[in-house]
Protein backbone atom coordinates (compact mmCIF):
# COMPACT_ATOMS: atom_id res chain seq x y z
CA UNK A 1 0.00 0.00 0.00
CA UNK A 2 1.24 3.50 -0.80
CA UNK A 3 -0.35 6.86 -0.18
CA UNK A 4 -0.94 9.32 -2.99
CA UNK A 5 -1.29 12.18 -0.52
CA UNK A 6 -0.31 12.46 3.12
CA UNK A 7 -0.67 9.85 5.83
CA UNK A 8 -2.43 10.97 8.98
CA UNK A 9 -1.24 9.30 12.19
CA UNK A 10 -4.04 9.71 14.72
CA UNK A 11 -3.23 9.35 18.43
CA UNK A 12 -6.02 8.93 20.96
CA UNK A 13 -6.26 10.60 24.35
CA UNK A 14 -6.32 9.34 27.90
CA UNK A 15 -8.68 6.44 28.74
CA UNK A 16 -9.54 6.13 25.02
CA UNK A 17 -8.24 3.89 22.24
CA UNK A 18 -7.97 3.81 18.45
CA UNK A 19 -11.76 3.57 18.07
CA UNK A 20 -11.95 7.31 18.85
CA UNK A 21 -11.12 7.84 15.18
CA UNK A 22 -13.57 5.35 13.66
CA UNK A 23 -15.78 8.09 12.19
CA UNK A 24 -12.87 10.21 10.97
CA UNK A 25 -10.69 7.65 9.17
CA UNK A 26 -13.28 6.72 6.49
CA UNK A 27 -13.76 10.39 5.64
CA UNK A 28 -10.04 10.98 5.26
CA UNK A 29 -9.73 7.82 3.18
CA UNK A 30 -12.58 8.97 0.93
CA UNK A 31 -10.48 12.10 0.23
CA UNK A 32 -7.53 9.97 -0.87
CA UNK A 33 -5.52 9.92 2.34
CA UNK A 34 -4.27 7.05 4.46
CA UNK A 35 -5.09 7.23 8.18
CA UNK A 36 -3.22 5.09 10.69
CA UNK A 37 -4.30 4.57 14.30
CA UNK A 38 -3.10 2.49 17.23
CA UNK A 39 -3.83 1.54 20.80
CA UNK A 40 -1.06 3.10 22.86
CA UNK A 41 0.75 0.92 25.43
CA UNK A 42 -1.62 0.57 28.38
CA UNK A 43 -4.67 1.50 26.28
CA UNK A 44 -7.36 -0.41 24.41
CA UNK A 45 -6.28 -3.99 23.74
CA UNK A 46 -3.07 -3.22 25.67
CA UNK A 47 -4.89 -2.21 28.86
CA UNK A 48 -5.19 -4.57 31.81
CA UNK A 49 -8.11 -3.90 34.13
CA UNK A 50 -7.80 -4.30 37.89
CA UNK A 51 -9.38 -7.53 39.10
CA UNK A 52 -11.76 -5.61 41.33
CA UNK A 53 -13.47 -4.07 38.31
CA UNK A 54 -15.01 -7.41 37.39
CA UNK A 55 -16.02 -8.62 40.84
CA UNK A 56 -19.72 -9.03 41.56
CA UNK A 57 -21.10 -7.61 43.66
CA UNK A 58 -18.95 -4.63 42.80
CA UNK A 59 -16.88 -3.32 45.71
CA UNK A 60 -16.16 0.41 45.27
CA UNK A 61 -13.62 0.45 48.10
CA UNK A 62 -11.63 -2.43 46.62
CA UNK A 63 -11.72 -0.80 43.18
CA UNK A 64 -10.45 2.48 44.61
CA UNK A 65 -7.56 0.77 46.43
CA UNK A 66 -6.26 -1.94 44.07
CA UNK A 67 -2.85 -1.16 42.53
CA UNK A 68 -3.05 -0.62 38.78
CA UNK A 69 -1.88 -3.39 36.45
CA UNK A 70 -1.02 -0.55 34.01
CA UNK A 71 1.13 1.31 36.50
CA UNK A 72 4.42 0.30 34.88
CA UNK A 73 3.59 1.79 31.46
CA UNK A 74 5.98 4.64 30.65
CA UNK A 75 5.67 7.71 28.46
CA UNK A 76 8.75 6.55 26.55
CA UNK A 77 6.96 3.32 25.58
CA UNK A 78 4.11 5.36 24.18
CA UNK A 79 6.45 7.72 22.38
CA UNK A 80 8.33 4.88 20.71
CA UNK A 81 5.11 3.15 19.66
CA UNK A 82 4.06 6.29 17.79
CA UNK A 83 7.55 6.90 16.40
CA UNK A 84 7.36 3.42 14.85
CA UNK A 85 3.96 4.21 13.33
CA UNK A 86 5.21 7.55 11.98
CA UNK A 87 8.13 5.78 10.33
CA UNK A 88 5.70 3.33 8.73
CA UNK A 89 3.57 6.25 7.57
CA UNK A 90 6.61 8.03 6.13
CA UNK A 91 7.47 4.95 4.08
CA UNK A 92 4.01 5.14 2.50
CA UNK A 93 3.96 8.83 1.69
CA UNK A 94 7.43 10.11 0.80
CA UNK A 95 7.60 11.73 4.22
CA UNK A 96 4.23 13.48 4.08
CA UNK A 97 3.04 12.65 7.59
CA UNK A 98 0.62 14.70 9.67
CA UNK A 99 0.63 13.69 13.32
CA UNK A 100 -2.54 14.35 15.32
CA UNK A 101 -2.94 14.00 19.09
CA UNK A 102 -6.12 14.30 21.15
CA UNK A 103 -6.16 15.39 24.80
CA UNK A 104 -3.41 13.61 26.79
CA UNK A 105 -2.18 12.24 23.46
CA UNK A 106 -0.75 15.72 22.97
CA UNK A 107 2.10 14.78 25.31
CA UNK A 108 2.99 11.86 23.07
CA UNK A 109 2.83 13.73 19.78
CA UNK A 110 5.05 16.48 21.22
CA UNK A 111 7.63 13.88 22.21
CA UNK A 112 7.43 12.27 18.78
CA UNK A 113 7.80 15.62 17.00
CA UNK A 114 10.93 16.25 19.06
CA UNK A 115 12.39 12.88 18.08
CA UNK A 116 11.54 12.73 14.37
CA UNK A 117 10.80 16.28 13.19
CA UNK A 118 12.15 15.50 9.71
CA UNK A 119 9.36 12.97 9.12
CA UNK A 120 6.47 15.35 9.85
CA UNK A 121 4.63 17.75 7.59
CA UNK A 122 2.74 19.10 10.62
CA UNK A 123 1.74 18.24 14.17
CA UNK A 124 -1.87 18.86 15.23
CA UNK A 125 -3.36 19.10 18.72
CA UNK A 126 -7.08 18.36 19.03
CA UNK A 127 -7.85 19.92 22.39
CA UNK A 128 -4.52 18.39 23.33
CA UNK A 129 -2.02 19.01 26.06
CA UNK A 130 0.58 21.31 24.51
CA UNK A 131 3.04 21.71 27.35
CA UNK A 132 6.31 23.69 27.47
CA UNK A 133 9.67 22.04 27.96
CA UNK A 134 10.28 20.65 31.45
CA UNK A 135 6.64 20.72 32.57
CA UNK A 136 4.59 17.54 33.12
CA UNK A 137 0.94 17.21 32.20
CA UNK A 138 -0.09 17.20 35.87
CA UNK A 139 1.47 20.61 36.49
CA UNK A 140 -0.37 22.06 33.51
CA UNK A 141 -3.63 20.46 34.65
CA UNK A 142 -3.23 22.27 37.98
CA UNK A 143 -2.88 25.69 36.31
CA UNK A 144 -5.68 28.14 37.10
CA UNK A 145 -6.73 28.29 33.44
CA UNK A 146 -7.85 24.65 33.73
CA UNK A 147 -9.48 25.01 37.14
CA UNK A 148 -13.00 24.51 35.75
CA UNK A 149 -12.13 21.13 34.20
CA UNK A 150 -14.68 18.47 35.13
CA UNK A 151 -12.54 15.42 34.36
CA UNK A 152 -10.58 15.41 37.66
CA UNK A 153 -13.88 14.92 39.47
CA UNK A 154 -14.15 11.52 37.77
CA UNK A 155 -10.97 10.20 39.36
CA UNK A 156 -11.32 7.28 41.77
CA UNK A 157 -8.89 6.45 44.58
CA UNK A 158 -5.45 7.85 45.37
CA UNK A 159 -3.34 8.01 42.17
CA UNK A 160 -0.12 7.79 44.17
CA UNK A 161 -1.22 4.66 46.00
CA UNK A 162 -2.60 2.83 42.96
CA UNK A 163 -0.02 4.06 40.45
CA UNK A 164 -2.55 5.44 38.01
CA UNK A 165 -5.35 7.88 37.42
CA UNK A 166 -8.51 5.76 37.54
CA UNK A 167 -12.06 6.28 36.30
CA UNK A 168 -15.10 3.99 36.40
CA UNK A 169 -16.54 4.27 32.91
CA UNK A 170 -18.96 1.41 33.51
CA UNK A 171 -20.45 2.94 36.64
CA UNK A 172 -24.23 2.67 36.95
CA UNK A 173 -24.38 5.69 39.25
CA UNK A 174 -26.39 8.28 37.33
CA UNK A 175 -24.55 11.27 38.78
CA UNK A 176 -21.20 9.78 37.82
CA UNK A 177 -22.37 8.91 34.31
CA UNK A 178 -23.74 12.42 33.85
CA UNK A 179 -20.39 13.84 34.90
CA UNK A 180 -18.59 11.49 32.47
CA UNK A 181 -20.82 12.61 29.60
CA UNK A 182 -20.44 16.29 30.50
CA UNK A 183 -16.66 15.93 30.71
CA UNK A 184 -16.03 14.17 27.41
CA UNK A 185 -19.17 13.86 25.30
CA UNK A 186 -21.62 16.66 26.05
CA UNK A 187 -22.74 17.03 22.43
CA UNK A 188 -23.28 13.38 21.46
CA UNK A 189 -26.47 11.35 21.70
CA UNK A 190 -27.15 9.05 24.63
CA UNK A 191 -26.62 5.97 22.48
CA UNK A 192 -23.31 7.30 21.15
CA UNK A 193 -22.26 8.15 24.69
CA UNK A 194 -23.04 4.61 25.86
CA UNK A 195 -20.93 3.17 23.06
CA UNK A 196 -18.04 5.58 23.67
CA UNK A 197 -18.04 4.88 27.41
CA UNK A 198 -17.96 1.14 26.75
CA UNK A 199 -14.65 1.58 24.92
CA UNK A 200 -12.86 3.37 27.76
CA UNK A 201 -10.23 1.70 29.91
CA UNK A 202 -10.11 2.65 33.56
CA UNK A 203 -6.43 3.29 34.31
CA UNK A 204 -3.92 5.77 32.95
CA UNK A 205 -0.41 5.20 34.31
CA UNK A 206 0.92 8.06 36.40
CA UNK A 207 4.04 8.07 34.23
CA UNK A 208 2.20 9.89 31.46
CA UNK A 209 1.06 12.63 33.82
CA UNK A 210 4.42 13.02 35.55
CA UNK A 211 6.89 12.79 32.66
CA UNK A 212 8.19 16.28 31.83
CA UNK A 213 7.60 17.56 28.32
CA UNK A 214 10.82 17.55 26.31
CA UNK A 215 10.55 19.92 23.37
CA UNK A 216 13.18 22.23 21.91
CA UNK A 217 13.12 25.04 19.34
CA UNK A 218 15.79 23.23 17.32
CA UNK A 219 13.72 20.07 16.75
CA UNK A 220 10.07 20.32 17.84
CA UNK A 221 10.08 23.99 16.91
CA UNK A 222 10.84 23.23 13.26
CA UNK A 223 7.56 21.32 12.77
CA UNK A 224 4.55 23.47 11.79
CA UNK A 225 2.04 23.10 14.60
CA UNK A 226 -1.72 23.48 14.63
CA UNK A 227 -4.24 23.52 17.45
CA UNK A 228 -7.94 22.70 17.07
CA UNK A 229 -9.72 24.61 19.83
CA UNK A 230 -12.96 23.14 21.18
CA UNK A 231 -15.06 25.91 22.63
CA UNK A 232 -17.53 23.84 24.70
CA UNK A 233 -14.85 21.61 26.20
CA UNK A 234 -15.27 20.70 29.88
CA UNK A 235 -12.28 18.34 30.09
CA UNK A 236 -9.70 20.87 28.85
CA UNK A 237 -11.50 24.23 29.05
CA UNK A 238 -10.93 26.75 26.28
CA UNK A 239 -9.11 29.05 28.70
CA UNK A 240 -6.61 26.26 29.31
CA UNK A 241 -6.23 25.52 25.61
CA UNK A 242 -5.44 29.15 24.87
CA UNK A 243 -3.05 29.36 27.81
CA UNK A 244 -1.09 26.35 26.53
CA UNK A 245 -0.89 27.74 23.00
CA UNK A 246 0.39 31.11 24.22
CA UNK A 247 2.85 29.56 26.67
CA UNK A 248 4.46 27.23 24.14
CA UNK A 249 4.57 29.91 21.44
CA UNK A 250 6.42 32.19 23.84
CA UNK A 251 8.84 29.47 24.92
CA UNK A 252 9.53 27.79 21.58
CA UNK A 253 9.09 30.65 19.13
CA UNK A 254 6.94 30.68 16.04
CA UNK A 255 3.19 30.67 16.10
CA UNK A 256 0.72 27.84 16.51
CA UNK A 257 -1.98 28.04 13.82
CA UNK A 258 -5.37 27.74 15.46
CA UNK A 259 -8.67 26.33 14.24
CA UNK A 260 -11.91 26.44 16.20
CA UNK A 261 -14.85 24.08 16.60
CA UNK A 262 -18.00 24.72 18.59
CA UNK A 263 -17.82 21.31 20.22
CA UNK A 264 -17.20 19.32 23.37
CA UNK A 265 -13.98 17.44 24.10
CA UNK A 266 -14.70 14.69 21.57
CA UNK A 267 -15.63 16.17 18.17
CA UNK A 268 -14.43 12.99 16.44
CA UNK A 269 -17.80 11.60 17.59
CA UNK A 270 -20.01 14.69 17.31
CA UNK A 271 -18.44 16.44 14.29
CA UNK A 272 -16.27 13.98 12.33
CA UNK A 273 -16.87 15.78 9.02
CA UNK A 274 -15.80 19.11 10.46
CA UNK A 275 -12.69 17.57 12.04
CA UNK A 276 -11.79 15.89 8.76
CA UNK A 277 -12.19 19.14 6.82
CA UNK A 278 -9.82 20.92 9.17
CA UNK A 279 -7.26 18.13 8.81
CA UNK A 280 -7.47 18.23 5.01
CA UNK A 281 -7.11 22.02 5.09
CA UNK A 282 -4.02 21.62 7.28
CA UNK A 283 -2.56 19.26 4.68
CA UNK A 284 -3.19 21.77 1.89
CA UNK A 285 -1.70 24.61 3.93
CA UNK A 286 1.32 22.52 4.90
CA UNK A 287 2.03 21.58 1.30
CA UNK A 288 1.83 25.21 0.25
CA UNK A 289 4.22 26.26 3.03
CA UNK A 290 6.62 23.47 2.12
CA UNK A 291 6.59 24.49 -1.53
CA UNK A 292 7.22 28.12 -0.63
CA UNK A 293 10.28 27.13 1.40
CA UNK A 294 11.74 24.92 -1.37
CA UNK A 295 14.19 26.82 -3.63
Amino acid sequence: MSATKAVFVLVHGGFHNHSSWDKVTPILEAHGFVALTLDLPGAGVNAIAPTSLGLRPFDPAAFAAEPSPNGAVTQEERTQAVVALVKEAASLSDGRVILVGHSAGGMTVSAVAEQVPNLLLAVVYLSGFLVPNGMPLLAMLQHESLSSALAPRLFVGDPVAIGATRIHAGSTDEAYRSLLKASFYADVSESEFAHAASQLHCDESNAGALAPSQITPERFGTVPRHYIRTTQDRAIPLTGQDHMIATVDAAIGGKTTTHTLESSHSPFFSQPTAISKILVDIYVQSLAEQSAETP
